[in-house]
């Protein structure tokens, strides 16, 4: 087993990020829905997990929790681990940990966007209200880790407001946008497809309507949720069995489906090639594990940009917006500093402590 530090009593944080760990790395590392549910009743059955909560992105892997035992959090990363079939000693390689103050700040600074890939994104603070929802409908959640998210909120709105943090191109979404406008320059005669009728697929495909996008398709796994976004888009909607033999009708095919495997083959994306001349082909990748296969790459005349890309992106804007980053910390550091003062006593006092439950407010919701 994978040893953590021996202060890991009390408020912890573990897991996996962009910042550490390889996208083909984080493909194995996805939890998927039914592997979660497994997981949860694994750890609602560890001695000395008083709390937890678990957020699951395409970017991180992270478990937050409050034990009374110095072994909780290894019984968490063991639980974790065994359900994914990743060795623990690999996993501790790209493995950040964090406890007490160190654990609250990295929450603030991840809901407020500045631990992003694409630092000041939106996305995440969603994201981490929807792992606390989960966490407390599975009631795993009690007084520490309730009023650790619930300040979160608080302070990531506060940041949002009070900074310049959301400026400029910040979301995937317009990032996806803005890489098809530098390849094929006004967007009206371009053919786009949207492989992936969820929220980021939503998004997307909002972004290239507003940037002038004259044809959009909608393919999803489920025919009827493409339907539906196709009506309220203005767009068509295309069979995903089909999504294959149409492939070089589209000039941009952006994925975001939550398939268990790529759905869109190399030797796909070959053929279609074939029927589109000198004509470019872009494909952005917002998946994981990834929608695309990496030898799709290889192909001329083929872009293929995965989630990685963009962190590339993300690092031209983040120099761009140096300043406000140096905000945000000023104002996350204070708030972290006086929550950690609220709960230090409530993290300590071990699982007799009387404090009750705080009931969640409306910015948690």
């Amino acid at each position: 087993m994978s040893h953590f530090p021996p202060d890991a009593t009390g408020l912890f944080v573990f897991g996996a990020t962009h910042r550490t760990t390889p996208i083909e790395v984080r493909e194995k590392l996805s939890l998927p829905a039914p592997t979660a549910e497994h997981l949860h009743a694994d750890l609602a059955r560890i001695a000395g997990l008083r709390e937890y909560a678990v957020l699951n992105t395409c970017n991180r892997i992270e478990f937050y929790g409050v034990a009374d035992t110095p072994d909780a959090a290894a019984k968490v990363q063991a639980a974790f681990c065994q359900r994914q079939q990743f060795a623990e000693e690999e996993f501790a390689k790209y493995r950040t940990s964090l406890n007490g103050p160190a654990a609250v700040q990295h929450l603030f600074e991840v809901a407020a966007g500045i631990d992003s890939q694409l630092v000041g994104e939106t996305e995440i603070l969603g994201q981490v209200k929807g792992a606390y929802a989960a966490a407390q409908a599975r009631r795993s959640t009690g007084p520490v880790l309730n009023r650790v998210f619930q300040k979160t909120f608080q302070a990531a709105k506060h940041v949002r407001s009070s900074t310049a943090i959301t400026e400029g191109q910040v979301s995937i979404a317009n990032v996806a946008v803005e890489l098809a406008y530098n390849i094929f320059g006004r967007l009206e005669a371009t053919r786009v497809l949207l492989l992936g009728a969820g929220d980021i697929g939503e998004k997307t495909a909002k972004a290239f309507r507003s940037r002038g996008a004259g044809s959009l398709t909608v393919s999803s796994r489920s025919m009827e949720r493409a339907m539906a976004l196709a009506s309220e888009l203005d767009a068509q909607a295309l069979p995903f069995e089909h999504r294959a033999e149409h492939l070089a009708q589209f000039d941009v095919v952006v994925c975001s489906t939550s398939a268990p495997e790529a759905v869109v083959l190399a030797a796909d994306v070959r053929t279609a090639m074939r029927g589109r001349a000198s004509r470019p082909l872009f494909l952005i990748d917002l998946a994981l594990p990834r929608d695309v296969e990496a030898e799709v790459s290889k192909l001329e005349n083929v872009y293929l940009y995965n989630l990685d890309d963009l962190a590339k992106i993300a690092e031209e804007n983040r120099a761009a917006r140096e300043a406000e980053i140096a905000k945000c910390r000023q104002i996350i550091n204070e708030r972290a500093s006086a929550l950690w003062k609220q709960v230090e006593s409530q993290v300590t006092g071990g699982p007799n402590r009387t404090a009750p439950p705080i009931q969640p407010d409306q910015e948690a919701r």
